[in-house]
């Protein structure tokens, strides 16, 4: 199982760009926890913490379109480390001044969110330069949806390390230079420096003019609904199954499951049109959230979480096989943004929803938002299903056959790729 990915582990550059994607990764990550914690010790309230990570959660999902369309336009290093820098510094400008004057507060946060680079979509737009075989970027990127379970894990952690050596406000500033040194570390590699975007069509609406794009962020606007919804159903069961350390384990089988789902989806080739499989794979996923219903015991219950998340990697691998096929020329690193962000988005429509729901009817409605969100995925996928049969363009796997897995095509190479 895992030969596929010491395959590309192994491959020159790889180890790298993923290491350092990650650790560029990490105060995106991390905003909303080390947010919460900073507002706190500051004296502020739990609304106002949350107020902030909203403001930087709507930033951050309005800037990574807009400057993954930098990115495509001018090249990975002239965009990448100044937005690192500029948000570092925005949020070095938040914990030093706090959170009054209250105006300015939020104006950093704003910042700081707005100009986190694009990181994640770059990573995914280097792979077919790194990686010579259609098959080899397929499994790098479900390593790659592997790997963010893991900042999500390790992330919170080195968090409360932080706060408990140092301080709040001290996690904040520690984080955020992490994140510059991993932008670094990135966009000084020859790959980064090398890769230039496609040729591409002026128009305004840049990736979004793909209708397969567009099929695709909607289905994935409800699976991000699923997993905000299902966080907030988890804390209204802790409430009355143990507390928060329930709720802690709760949430980490969800990524023990999500783990172990990529992990052995990558490590198999798979054969046949990547829409047809990602059918499958959500209708999986909607699934296996309806157990949650029978709400049993705390052990019981984290076990069933596991299986929840069993198929979100997945699902998030096969998701960037087909952005890459959609997306118009000159527009990859915009549109991985893109999805990004309409998985953020969804993830706070569905906390947004799941509040009242569970309010209104317990845990047990809470946990039912999940099941109907991936199944209205579901539909999305199915109701647009001739659109998405029909790549926009010459993607890693565009000119694959659903009869002949050794016909997948090898990755698009732009100028300077091989440079």
């Amino acid at each position: 199982m895992a030969t596929g990915y010491l395959e590309i582990l192994r491959a020159r550059h790889a180890l790298r760009l993923l290491t350092g994607t990650l650790v560029g990764r990490l105060p995106n990550a991390v905003a909303p926890i080390a947010m919460v914690l900073f507002v706190r010790a500051e004296g502020g309230t739990y609304s106002l913490a949350g107020a902030l990570a909203a403001v930087y959660g709507v930033a951050n999902a309005v800037g990574q379109p807009l400057l993954g369309r930098l990115v495509d336009l001018y090249g990975q290093p002239r965009v990448q480390l100044p937005a690192a820098v500029a948000s570092a510094l925005a949020m070095a400008g938040f914990a030093f001044c706090g959170i009054g004057p209250l105006g300015l507060a939020y104006a950093l946060v704003a910042l700081s969110g707005l100009c986190t680079p694009p990181l994640e979509g770059g990573l995914r737009a280097l792979w077919p330069s790194v990686l010579r075989r259609g098959d080899q970027v397929h499994t790098a990127y479900a390593l790659d949806a592997v790997a963010q379970e893991v900042m999500f894990t390790v992330g919170p952690l080195l968090v409360t390390l932080c706060v408990s050596v140092w301080s709040e406000r001290a996690a904040l500033l520690v984080l955020n230079a992490l994140g510059v040194l991993g932008a670094l570390w990135v966009v000084v590699s020859a790959p980064s420096r090398a890769w230039r975007s496609e040729p591409r069509e002026a128009h305004w609406l840049g990736a979004l003019r793909s209708r397969g794009l567009l099929a695709l962020l909607g289905a994935f606007l409800f699976v991000g609904i699923a997993m905000g919804s299902i966080t907030v159903a988890s804390v209204s069961y802790a409430d009355g199954h143990g507390g928060d350390a329930v709720y802690g384990w709760m949430m980490a089988g969800l990524g023990l499951g999500a783990l172990a789902g990529g992990t052995v989806y990558g490590a198999r080739r798979w054969s046949g049109a990547p829409e047809r499989r990602l059918r499958a794979l959500v209708a999986l996923l909607a699934v296996c959230y309806l157990p949650l219903l029978s709400m049993p015991g705390p052990v019981a219950m984290v076990l069933l979480s596991v299986v929840a998340g069993v198929f979100l990697a997945p699902c998030i691998a096969c998701a960037f096989i087909i952005v890459d096929r959609h997306a118009p020329a000159g527009t990859v690193t915009e549109a991985f943004s893109w999805l990004v962000t309409t998985f953020m988005v969804g993830a706070s429509v569905g906390t947004g929803l799941a509040g009242p729901v569970v309010q209104s009817g317990g845990a047990s409605w809470g946990f039912a938002l999940p099941g109907v969100a991936g199944g209205v995925s579901l539909l999305v996928l199915l109701a647009t299903g001739r659109v998405l049969s029909a790549p926009a363009g010459g993607g890693v796997v565009a000119a694959s056959s659903e009869n002949d897995p050794d016909r997948a095509a090898e990755p698009r190479f732009s100028s300077g790729d091989r440079a």
